[in-house]
Order: structure tokens, then C-alpha cells, then sequence
């Protein structure tokens, strides 16, 4: 063979092992590597565009699948697409608590607290304790909380609905009962209440207009979530 001949054939040879696909052991790395950095499925022609030429992404996901049965996470296929997902006898394992930080306005701390010292009381009776009207706002936040619930109807004129604190109110604050709350003392020396002295047992706690847009903070841990 001439020269000539020899180095086209060495080209050939050369040409040909620069499209010759990785072995399939490795095509399955790839897929597996691209469907765990991929937060959606991905399709065959997604892999096929993303893998090196002459790769059979078909085939990979063939092997793969049977490679994870059995395992913590699965291979699964989704429409036209596939993915990585977790086993479906685990899925337990996957759900997380998070706590949410939420304030209260002060109209709904002085709502809770009347509520609190007062239950069972109406809607009237704590507008007329606080001396402004009280938003439905308000109420629906604290019944949203699990804070208060409605009690029993009062036996006057209209049957009004009462509220109360529930028990998960109490057993946020660690209390064993309402008996347990603090005084009108302890609540004014954590700010909670005027430090003027109050006219009734629990004084006209908001002057003027309704304050739900106002937000506490720094407060003290008592109707503070």
C-alpha cells in the first residue's frame, strides 16, 4: 500500500472512531445524569440532541429502568417524556412541616384578647368593649388561626353568636385553661394593653379608628404567633 493510500486509510479509521457511540453502560450514565439535573421529564429527542452522536437513548432508558425497579427512586415515564421519581410507597417520606410566622394586627390582638377574657362573648359586646367596630376580617383571621370558634347563640333578642378560644389557642400559649391567663397588670407591663388606667375590667383597648392594617412587632409572645 502507498503511502498515500496508507494515510487515507488512517484518515478513514481515524473518522469513523470519532462517530463510533459509547458503550451502552455509559449511554446509561449519561441519561441518568441528565434526568437527575433535569427538574422536568425529558423526552427521547431531548437526550438524543444532548447525547454524543450514534447514541441510542431508547435503549439506555431500557436498561436504566430496570437498573432503579426496586429502588428508592424509579424511572418512569411521563406522556412522551421520562423522569426520575421517587417511589410511590415512600412518598410519605417526602411531605415537610414548615411552621409560617404570621402577625396579628392590633385590632386582632385586642379582639383575641377581649374574646380570651370575656368568652363566651358577641360581636356587639366586643365592639362595644374596644369602642370601635370590629372588621370581618379580623374574626376570620383569628377563626382561620384556630385561635377562636364560634360558641353557643345567646339566649337575647336576635340570638347573636358568641366566640370563644379554642384549644389549640390554649395550647399554643402552654395554658391549661382561660383561668390561666395573665392579669391586666402583666398585659400592660408587655405592652399589650394602655397603660392608662382602664374604666372597666378590660378597657377600651382601640381609640378611634379600627387599626387592622397595623402590624405589632416586637411584642411580647402573648397573642403573638
Amino acid at each position: 500500500m502507498s503511502d498515500e493510500n496508507q494515510h487515507n486509510g488512517e484518515t478513514q479509521d481515524t473518522g469513523e472512531s470519532l462517530f463510533e457511540a459509547p458503550p451502552i453502560g455509559e449511554q446509561e450514565r449519561m441519561v441518568e445524569a441528565i434526568l437527575f439535573a433535569t427538574a422536568e421529564p425529558v423526552t427521547v429527542a431531548e437526550l438524543t440532541d444532548r447525547m454524543p452522536h450514534g447514541c441510542d437513548p431508547a435503549e439506555a432508558l431500557a436498561h436504566l429502568r430496570r437498573r432503579y425497579e426496586g429502588r428508592g427512586v424509579r424511572l418512569v415515564k411521563v406522556g412522551d417524556a421520562w423522569a426520575m421519581r421517587t417511589a410511590p410507597d415512600l412518598g410519605h417520606l417526602m411531605h415537610r412541616e414548615t411552621v409560617e410566622t404570621r402577625k396579628l394586627s392590633r385590632a386582632a390582638i385586642e379582639t383575641l384578647a377581649i374574646i380570651a377574657y370575656h368568652q363566651p362573648v358577641t360581636r356587639a359586646e366586643i365592639e362595644e368593649i374596644r369602642g370601635v367596630s370590629v372588621s370581618r376580617g379580623t374574626v376570620d383571621q383569628l377563626i382561620e388561626m384556630e385561635w377562636i370558634r364560634f360558641g353557643r347563640r345567646k339566649m337575647t333578642p336576635g340570638r347573636p353568636v358568641t366566640f370563644v378560644v379554642t384549644q389549640g389557642f390554649l395550647d399554643h400559649f402552654g395554658l391549661e385553661s382561660a383561668r390561666d391567663l395573665p392579669g391586666l397588670k402583666e398585659l400592660r407591663a408587655a405592652g399589650l394593653l394602655d397603660n392608662r388606667p382602664p374604666p372597666g375590667s378590660l378597657p377600651q383597648m382601640g381609640e378611634g379608628e379600627d387599626d387592622d392594617e397595623e402590624t405589632l412587632e416586637g411584642q411580647s409572645e402573648l397573642f403573638e404567633d
